[in-house]
Formats: structure tokens, sequence, C-alpha cells
């Protein structure tokens, strides 16, 4: 049996990437630092996963097993060596924390073996890329070229788990898992349900600045609106018109950027909040605003739309409202609301948008995001 080592154990990890390298026949190692999980997951035979949607279904996942990749770096070093695969879904800022791990899982790899073929499944643009980077930084050149590296665009909903859930994860039905195929040559992976492609960027873009610009979008004016459940904030009369006007403008970016045909993409958008309407997923817009300073930075889901608008001379005013929106994200238990509202509260207004956005003050955004900073400080 083929094996995949994952890193990130959370319900994301169980959920989507390991449901998938299990329905693909491999054996999948979770690799986690949280030792409760790690341990649930050492002494479980399988979990289950609850797809929910119009088409509702339950999967049993076994075959696996579960490592701390702190306490049991060792022996994550030699399943990486020794594997087929490598997955990530840790959060984009984890990345260099478990590149050195698979760096020395590639020095003990055998330099006749096939290629460990490495793939980042975050919400980010070249989250392998990012990682890659990483792993050449604590690898000779030679180690790293056993390795291959290939860009991916996730998109599943899972939301936030029943208390009493355990290991069990619930999911949306949709799911896509597009992986640029260039890197892989002749031995691409047999991935059940993965969508190979030459030319990854649209999907990338496509998906971020729809499915995460609308979810946060929902969930930073469901809450203006005292709103917490996703699936009503995006049918309230209020945040309805919001997103969709949102949308419209990174519709217009992508169009323009890569050709889409409107009528697609607005059909695209419509089977979004569609998803983000499914009664079946409570999911809150507490948990997805959370991380407001990532959400916001240079590259994300908001700022790089809005500027790559800017830059072609096209609207930014919903983009814009919806960062205004984002500034209000005050949750006590989120430790990037917590910075980002002290930084409000410290910095002046031009300060605080080129920490929070990377943007220069020549940009031609940045005048209206230093505005909307300025109004949520009342200066």
């Amino acid at each position: 049996m083929p094996t995949a080592v994952h890193f990130g154990a959370g319900n994301i990890g169980r959920g989507f990437v390991g449901l998938i390298l299990h329905n693909s026949g491999y054996e999948v190692i979770f690799a986690d630092v949280a030792a409760p999980l790690i341990e649930a997951l050492q002494t479980a035979d399988s979990y289950e996963v609850r797809e929910v949607g119009a088409e509702s279904k339950t999967t049993v996942v076994d075959a696996f097993r579960a490592l701390n990749s702190a306490s049991q770096e060792a022996e994550v070093i030699a399943e990486i060596a020794a594997a087929d695969i490598v997955t990530t879904a840790v959060g984009p800022n984890i990345l260099k924390f478990v590149a050195p791990v698979i760096a020395k899982g590639l020095a003990a790899r055998a330099a006749d073996a096939t290629p460990l073929q490495v793939m980042a499944c975050e919400n980010a643009l070249g989250a392998t890329d990012i990682l890659a980077g990483h792993i050449a930084e604590h690898c000779s050149a030679e180690e790293y070229g056993r390795g291959v590296y290939a860009n991916t665009a996730v998109d599943r909903i899972v939301p936030a788990q029943a208390p009493d859930a355990g290991l069990n994860v619930t999911v949306e039905t949709y799911f896509e898992w597009a992986i640029e195929q260039g890197a892989f040559g002749d031995n691409v992976p047999d991935l059940v349900g993965a969508t190979f492609v030459d030319d990854l960027g649209p999907y990338i873009e496509r998906k971020l600045f729809t499915v995460n610009t609308g979810h946060a979008t929902t969930a930073y004016f469901g809450l203006a609106a005292g709103v917490s459940k996703i699936s009503d904030a995006v049918a309230h009369p209020e945040v309805r018109p919001r997103v969709e006007a949102t949308l419209a403008e990174t519709k217009a970016l992508l169009v323009d950027k890569y050709g889409f045909e409107p009528e697609v993409q607005q059909g695209y958008i419509d089977k979004i909040l569609g998803r983000f309407a499914n009664p079946h997923l409570p999911d809150t817009a507490e948990r997805v605003g959370r991380e407001p300073l990532r959400k916001l930075s240079r590259n994300e889901r908001f700022i790089s739309p809005a500027a790559q608008l800017a830059e072609r001379g096209l609207g930014t005013d919903a983009l814009v409202a919806t960062v205004a929106a984002a500034l209000a994200f005050d949750v006590a238990e989120d430790a990037q609301s917590v910075q980002m509202q002290q930084l409000l509260t410290e910095a002046s207004a031009t300060d605080a948008a080129q920490q929070i956005t990377g943007l220069e003050p020549d940009h031609p955004l940045f005048p209206a995001i230093e505005r909307v900073i300025a109004e949520h400080q009342g200066r």
C-alpha cells in the first residue's frame, strides 16, 4: 500500500485531505504537535467523515497511523524517507516549522528512490512554493531534488465541529482539489476527485477571491448585523447585497485578468453562495472571521484583488467596505483580533494601513484603506 505523510491532523486534515488520500488507497500517517489529538488517533481504529448536503453520506476512514511530530520527530523523518506523498493542512504561517522535518526526511531518502511528491494544501497563493523555499533552506540541493513540489488549490467548507464529535468530522459534500501537474512528469499521483491542470494560477485566484473572499465577507457583515450562523448571515437582507457587491468586484478582476466568461464566473459565484447557505453546516461568523490580520494581508483575499483592481483603474468600493467591516472584528479569544485592535488604537491611520495591508503609500488603493482606518479610529 502506498503511504502519505500528512502534516495537520485537525478537522481539515482528517475530513478533507486525509479522506481523499484514504479513498485513493493510501495509508495515511498523520503528523501533528497536538498531543491529545495524536493520542486519540493512535488509540482509534477509525473515524467517520460525514458529508452533508444534497447527497449526504458517511465514510469510515481507517488504515491510518499518527505520530507526534515534536516528540516523535525521528519516526516522522523515517516515514517521510519511505513515503510516496507528503501533504500539509497546517496554515500558511506554520509551513516554516514543518519544513525542517521534511528536509530531514528528504536527506534520509534513498537518492535513487522515486521523488517524494510534496503538496501544501493551504488557503494561500503558491503555498507549496513557500513550503519548498523553506525546505531548501534546510537541505542540500541534491537532497532537495529528491522531491517534486506541486502547488494546489483546495476548497471544502469544514465548519467548527460539535463538542462531542471526537475524531469524527462533518464537512460539506462539495470539494475541489486542483493540482498543477507539470511538477510530476510522467508520475502523476492517482488521487480520487483531484483535478490536474497545467496552469493553476486561475484556479487559485478564482477560489481565493470567490470562496474565501465571500466567506469572510459574509462573516464580517454578519457580525455587524448581529447574525452569527453563516447560513443565516448569507440570507440576511443587509448582508447578502454586501457579499454580492464584493464578489461582483472580484468577478470583474477575474474576467479582466484571466478572460473568464462573465456568465461562467457568475455561475461559480451563485454556486458558492448556495454552499454558504447550506443549513446542515453549523458554521459561525466568529470562526470564519478569525485571524483578521492574515486575511487583511497583502496577498490575501481582500487586499490582493482590491490592489489589482485599483491598478487597473477598476472599482474597489465594495472590497474597501469589507475591509472596514473586518477592522471591527473584535474577539478576545482570537490573538490576531487583539493584536489588530491594539494596533488600531496605538498607530496612526497611515502606519496602521501599511502594517496591516503591506501596501505602500504610493499604491492607488492606499488612500481608500487609510481613509477607512481613520474613520474606524474616529480621527
